[in-house]
């Protein structure tokens, strides 16, 4: 096919969708609607006469043929955008801050930074654990994590959803042992409770195991990594989000004494605006969501 002729436009869009296996983070990452992403794929594969993704009931996998045009695609963007930056001397890495929840910093993001760094060495990231909302001022944060359990805007700024929260409880093994049989919930009264922040998720979850007794004791932290750190002690038992208990669970450093889990918001990306970001935090964004979404 003549240069002139190459469809530049549906040729990125697939790129990202097959690099991501997912027309929705593709539309995310280049700021246009999932049905333009499923367009342009669409026009280009009616240009090649080739089928290049299997559509599934709620996902997407490349065939042959987009397998074999998603490494060239790939590589040879890469390569211009390499070119593009040391025209640009930007061949000095670039920075990025994240603001971050503290308890989603400590207990789940300084765990996985390391496989971004692998992935993109040439983006340095500085984490900044602060439960403040930032006004994006002054190179204050590039992007922010934040955590709610209702709100789904902010004002003066965007924000796309990230992954949502549900609590399990959990404690030590070594707590276990010594607790002996716990056979209904009603049961974990019987062993300290760690709080965060106040006493009412635990009377929450309690409720919903149909257990009416007032939660009244226990030692109260400010941050859920607190909570994370006290339960791996075996200080009591603590109600943790999934998100990060999991890998303590799979290694048996934790352990989940009932499957009883409840809601409890979600983590939110935030922007001032998140056409304007630097590629560096694109980037950091498309691996954050990928890593969640294939836990």
């Amino acid at each position: 096919m003549k240069r002139g002729r190459l469809p530049l436009t549906a040729l990125r869009s697939f790129e990202v969708a097959g690099r991501l296996r997912s027309f929705t983070l593709a539309a995310e990452e280049l700021f246009i609607s999932q049905a333009a992403v499923s367009r342009q794929v669409r026009e280009l594969e009616s240009l090649l006469q080739h089928q290049l993704f299997e559509r599934h009931h709620r996902s997407v996998s490349l065939t042959p043929a987009g397998e074999q045009l998603l490494a060239v695609l790939t590589r040879a963007f890469d390569e211009i955008g390499g070119s593009l930056d040391e025209l640009r001397g930007d061949s000095r890495p670039s920075t990025i801050v994240v603001s971050s929840e503290p308890s989603f910093a400590s207990a789940w993001l300084v765990r996985h930074l390391a496989d971004f760094r692998k992935e993109r060495p040439d983006i340095d990231v500085v984490l900044d654990a602060d439960p403040r909302l930032v006004e994006f001022r002054s190179n204050q944060a590039t992007i922010a994590i934040r955590h709610s359990t209702d709100r789904k805007t902010w004002a003066r700024v965007e924000n796309q959803h990230l992954v949502d929260v549900r609590i399990i409880p959990v404690l030590a093994p070594v707590l276990l042992e010594q607790a002996g049989d716990l056979d209904q919930p009603v049961d974990l009264l019987r062993l300290p409770l760690l709080h965060e922040e106040s006493r009412d998720l635990w009377q929450r979850w309690f409720s919903q195991s149909g257990t009416d007794a007032p939660v009244q004791r226990g030692t109260v932290y400010t941050d859920g990594g607190l909570v994370l750190q006290a339960a791996l002690q075996g200080e009591g038992v603590g109600l943790l989000d999934e998100l990060f208990a999991e890998n303590d669970l799979k290694t048996g450093r934790l352990c989940q004494p009932f499957a009883l889990s409840i809601p409890h918001g979600a983590y939110w990306l935030v922007a001032r605006r998140f056409s304007e970001l630097p590629e560096g935090a694109i980037a950091f964004i498309r691996w954050l969501k990928a890593r969640l979404d294939t836990r």
